[in-house]
């Protein structure tokens, strides 16, 4: 059985990240250039996929192309270490989380960015 955050909207999700980077200082444009970065999207095809409603397992298949670096986002999101999941789908959705936690504690972008 599938674990039900997969079934998620992705446009139910993507207000909480904004919100916590916005309570750290951070701005929705910063959530949304990582968010790109991880996926390969563009402004428009993000906005794309939030406007039809798609779940995050269809936000991440439909990704045009996962940042070659994402294999360098380490560390842990819930107490769960990213690069020990085994589920790739899963995973995916773990280094996204991580990526906005670290815009959050207000690490710089080129880091974040894996630069």
């Amino acid at each position: 059985m599938k674990p039900k955050i997969f079934s998620a909207a992705f446009a139910g999700i993507y207000p909480m990240y904004i919100q916590k980077a916005e309570r750290k200082g951070r701005t929705k444009e910063e959530v949304d250039m990582i968010i790109c970065w991880l996926t390969g999207y563009d402004t428009p095809g993000l906005q794309a996929q939030i406007d039809s409603g798609a779940d995050l397992e269809t936000f991440f298949a439909a990704a045009p192309q996962l940042n070659a670096n994402a294999g360098k986002i380490k560390g842990t999101v819930c107490g769960v270490r990213v690069e020990e999941v085994e589920d790739p789908l899963m995973q995916k959705i773990r280094w996204l989380d991580k990526l906005v936690d670290e815009l959050a504690k207000g690490k710089a972008m080129d880091k974040i960015l894996r630069a």
